[in-house]
């Protein structure tokens, strides 16, 4: 089978039954632990962090919180040029690329974890390069979507994109288990207050290796690499990845791409962290907007010839108004998943872990728990939920119509938003937070599924909103706008918690679910919608 297919139709029953079908799966099931290992990079900061308070790091709380956002802001600012790297450089070219370079914050990740004194700039950076992992799911939506009839549109994307998203919850379990062994040597260090794993509580006292958290992934992206070189294909008809040119050009291409994103992420973090990080000169709501403009401004002029020429084709998706209505709603599913993903662990800890209790009439957050829950011990449960009920939602959602299951999704997700507020307000109230925790996850719990169940709704109506050169464009910059959930969501809790009014967060969010399902409902499931019920 050759590398480059130059012949493509799988819109053809023939075709896709006795050629198309058997490439596709290939690549899709290549394409899914590539992606596992992506998100498990990106987001493993949301559990080494809290694993970094158990050890007693020199760090606060709203600190550790910023590593986990700074890793969502650039894994969001990178998915922008990976959401156009299909055409520019092909699927195999990209996938191959994007997975070895995951090495790089891994080994670092591991590194850094080796001591104490590692200030805080290095981790700042280490989470900054570990965006790459969030970037890559961009690319690997666009690609499959390439290699799939739009009959099975929803089940395939949905596949990919929910076994990656395991990816969370396998770093959820994997990491806490691997720190309790020497399996790549250094030394270990000694807990101050207990941890867990996914079995239960462990004491404080015990010995834990905190640096196999970035070593292990080793373990996996190696033989990832070789499996996307050799097994994976690049589609090079007119509509797909047309002239990309040979491997080394490829390469080429993507690096500076990613390069301009790394470098308006970074220039966005500077300008957004306080000192001595950064200058701490605008709000975020004014940051994020100015970094996707210059991302997407810098691709398009800091690039001549057949790149440039490519990505002015590409970038017509901006003047359909279904793209910007479908990136809203896909960040009500996506980014609220990522960015509860990434938040969730340290919530449970900051939350549950400590005591409210009133001091001289003033209410304090620092006195530990003795019966508080292990947040690596329950934070798994909503991702490995979320991921594992996205396939399920986009085959109801081939069956029902995406927009329908997107408008019962927006409502749940208002209600268990709503319900997670009022047990998160009463618990950071409480000396026994632990009295209201049970409630809090089955809710929590919940609201994960139904960004599950409306990930796999939003990939259907995408797919059958768009043309085929389009969607694929379109799911990229949609994941993009909504990764910026890993960003937010995470610093608005982190905000939130800091004024000591965490279910104010959540309240903000709830809000913004109901100005997306009035969308869904205007643009797709009113009588005369522009498009009904894609």
């Amino acid at each position: 089978m050759p590398t480059n297919l130059d012949k493509w139709d799988v819109e053809n029953e023939q075709f896709w039954n006795n050629e198309g079908k058997k490439i596709a799966s290939r690549n899709l099931w290549i394409s899914i632990p590539s992606l596992l290992c992506g998100f498990a990079v990106w987001l493993y900061w949301s559990i080494i962090t809290v694993q970094m308070l158990n050890l007693g790091f020199p760090f606060s709380q709203p600190e550790l919180f910023t590593l986990s956002a700074i890793a969502g802001l650039s894994g969001a600012t990178l998915r922008i040029p990976s959401s156009f790297l299909i055409r520019i450089a092909g699927g195999r070219n990209t996938i191959f690329l994007t997975t070895a370079m995951l090495m790089i914050p891994a080994v670092g990740t591991g590194i850094a974890l080796q001591s104490m004194a590692t200030p805080i700039w290095v981790y700042y950076l280490l989470a900054l390069l570990s965006g790459i992992g969030g970037g890559n799911f961009a690319s690997s939506m666009s690609n499959i979507s390439f290699f799939f009839p739009k009959k099975v549109q929803g089940t395939s994307l949905g596949l990919n994109a929910g076994l990656g998203n395991f990816g969370v919850t396998t770093m959820q379990i994997l990491i806490p288990l691997v720190m309790t062994m020497g399996i790549f040597g250094g030394e270990p260090m000694t807990l101050v207050t207990s941890s867990g794993t996914l079995i239960g509580k462990i004491p404080a006292g015990t010995a834990t290796y905190i640096h196999n958290a970035g070593y292990v992934w080793l373990l996996l992206l190696i033989p990832l690499a070789f499996a996307g070189w050799f097994g994976m294909n690049n589609i090079t008809t007119d509509a797909v990845s047309p002239n990309i040119g040979s491997p080394p050009l490829c390469f080429t291409k993507i690096l500076g791409l990613l390069a301009i994103a790394f470098v308006t992420a970074s220039l966005g973090l500077y300008l957004l962290l306080p000192a001595p990080i950064g200058l701490g000169l605008l709000s975020k709501w004014i940051v994020l907007p100015l970094v996707i403009a210059a991302t997407v401004y810098g691709m398009k002029y800091l690039t001549s010839g057949a790149l440039r020429a490519n990505l002015d084709r590409q970038y017509r998706i901006f003047n359909n108004k279904h793209t910007w209505a479908m990136t809203i709603i896909y960040t009500m599913t996506f980014g609220s998943f990522i960015g509860y993903s990434a938040a969730f662990a340290l919530s449970i800890k900051v939350i549950f872990g400590y005591s409210h209790l009133l001091v001289d009439g003033v209410m304090t957050h620092n006195t530990i728990n003795a019966n508080g829950p292990s947040a690596l011990t329950f934070a798994w449960m909503g991702p490995f939920i979320g991921a594992l009920i996205r396939p399920v939602g986009g085959k109801i959602a081939d069956k029902l119509g995406g927009a329908i299951v997107t408008q019962w999704v927006s409502i749940v997700m208002i209600v268990s938003a709503l319900g997670c507020a009022w047990f998160m307000k009463a618990a950071y109230g409480s000396a026994t937070p632990e009295d209201y925790f049970v409630p809090f996850l089955i809710l929590f719990i919940i609201l994960f599924a139904a960004t599950g169940v409306g990930n796999g709704s939003t990939f259907r109506s995408i797919a059958m909103i768009f043309d085929k050169e389009q969607a694929g464009p379109v799911l990229g910059w949609t994941s993009a706008v909504a990764a910026y959930g890993a960003f937010i969501i995470p610093q608005v809790f982190g905000e939130q918690i800091k004024a000591t009014t965490p279910e104010y967060a959540l309240y903000g969010f709830a809000i913004f679910y109901f100005l997306c399902l009035a969308l869904n409902w205007w643009f797709y499931t009113r009588k005369n919608a522009y498009i009904q019920n894609p």
